[in-house]
């Protein structure tokens, strides 16, 4: 069962308004401005899906700053839920915050079906630990609820693109620390946040924190793979392409070229995500 953890889909107006979108979100202005970033429908991923022989994925819309474009994006995705219950596994996207209407609508996505919340991201701005505690009370909704947290982190160091931010790891790691019952995908190989999991007291707070890949064949050579396995292990690892920004062929050929056991690459590929989503 193959599965990718990581798609963005976005409703036909959303696709058709792309000019509008700019002037209204700083974040997704960021992303976006550049034509060449393509916006897709369901349509396109199943279609996507299919030509690659993967059976389930991921799916999610942009972490809007207005609490009702991230609506209109999460009606979309409950909606392709429906329209394709054995393909999409559905999670909702909201802004970064606490307020009442977010917390309205983070119950209202996982009362509907959603199966998570994600990809949040902070695409304009520093992540620190202000940011991250100006979200603690949707954080916490999200862990009674029971549902994985996805969560935009890139990498630190390294050449720059649009929407990477300065991380800050400490804050990274504080925030796993305090909410030690909460499911956490951590996108993009968290930064590189697992390379400190050689640390035996990051180690112990990282039992329910997942890495996905995406982007990895724009940020890494392919021996992350190897050295993934080696710190992290072969369970907490999930293939997400972050389509249409890239398909998923390159990162196969580049796990097959990494890894050897065809039960590892398995697990990566589709069984790590099957097992997380109770499949």
């Amino acid at each position: 069962m193959l599965i990718d953890a990581h798609i963005h889909i976005f409703p036909p107006r959303m696709q058709h308004n792309r000019r509008d979108l700019l002037s209204r979100d700083d974040g997704f202005r960021v992303l976006y401005q550049n034509e060449k970033a393509n916006l897709v429908g369901a349509e396109e991923v199943i279609a996507m899906l299919d030509s690659m022989e993967i059976y389930r994925a991921v799916v999610f819309g942009f972490p809007w700053q207005d609490v009702e474009l991230c609506k209109e994006g999460n009606d979309y995705v409950l909606e392709s839920m429906m329209r394709f219950p054995d393909r999409f596994i559905g999670f909702i996207n909201l802004p970064w915050g606490g307020s009442e209407e977010v917390l309205k609508e983070c119950e209202r996505g996982i009362a509907s079906g959603a199966q998570g919340v994600g990809e949040l991201a902070c695409y304009h701005q520093p992540l620190n630990h202000t940011i991250l505690q100006q979200g603690e009370t949707l954080v916490k909704m999200v862990e009674q609820k029971g549902v994985p947290l996805l969560l935009h982190i890139n990498e630190p160091v390294g050449h720059s693109y649009p929407g990477k931010v300065d991380i800050d790891l400490k804050a990274l790691q504080d925030f796993i620390a305090s909410h030690p019952a909460l499911t956490i995908i951590l996108a993009h190989w968290g930064g590189g946040f697992f390379f400190f999991e050689l640390m035996p007291e990051i180690k112990k707070i990282t039992k329910n924190v997942f890495y996905d890949t995406a982007a990895s064949p724009l940020l890494y050579h392919q021996q992350i793979f190897e050295v993934a396995l080696k710190i992290v292990g072969e369970e907490r690892i999930l293939f997400g392409s972050d389509f249409p920004l890239l398909t998923p062929r390159k990162y196969f050929k580049e796990m097959a070229m990494a890894i050897a056991s065809e039960d590892i690459l398995k697990k990566i590929k589709g069984e790590n995500a099957r097992r997380l989503f109770g499949l």
